[in-house]
């Protein structure tokens, strides 16, 4: 089965999601800080946590099983000019949640902005990533197998 490159709109909503999921509360208060004036908006459904069920399998591939909850909160907000943000946030931060909406809405009218307020966020996801790599390199063992005489 061949999967269907998605458009590039959804593409960049997902990565723009994934990026304020892994953000602090502080870091997307800054973001929407620097984006000056925020348009009016109204809360379609306001944040609220809740749970969700993590499933996992053996291996990635075998069964899928229950492994447990997780907290997760949710927010949806709608600009005046109409465009709609949802966020979904591991935790109970409601305000963390309500930024992610806000600043998903915004991209859709203001994306290269946004893209600009995330960037320190970005930068920091991606150093922190080089840093795992790094050590994870470092722990590499490669085995040789040395050909003996009488094998040859």
């Amino acid at each position: 089965m061949t999967d269907t490159p998605l458009p590039p709109e959804i593409e960049a909503r997902r990565a723009l999601m994934a990026l304020c999921a892994g953000a602090t509360a502080a870091e997307l208060a800054a973001a929407l800080d620097g984006l000056g004036p925020i348009a009016a908006h109204e809360e379609l459904r306001a944040p609220e946590p809740g749970l969700v069920m993590v499933r996992g399998r053996m291996g990635g591939d075998g069964r899928p099983f229950n492994l447990g909850e997780a907290t997760v909160t949710r927010a949806v907000v709608r600009l005046a000019t109409g465009e709609t943000g949802f966020a979904y946030q591991l935790g109970r931060d409601r305000d963390k949640a309500r930024r992610a909406a806000l600043l998903d809405a915004l991209a859709q009218i203001r994306p290269a902005a946004v893209s600009a307020a995330l960037a320190p966020i970005r930068n920091r996801i991606e150093a922190e990533r080089d840093v795992a790599r790094r050590r994870t390199a470092a722990t590499r063992v490669n085995f040789f197998t040395l050909q003996r005489g009488e094998d040859t």
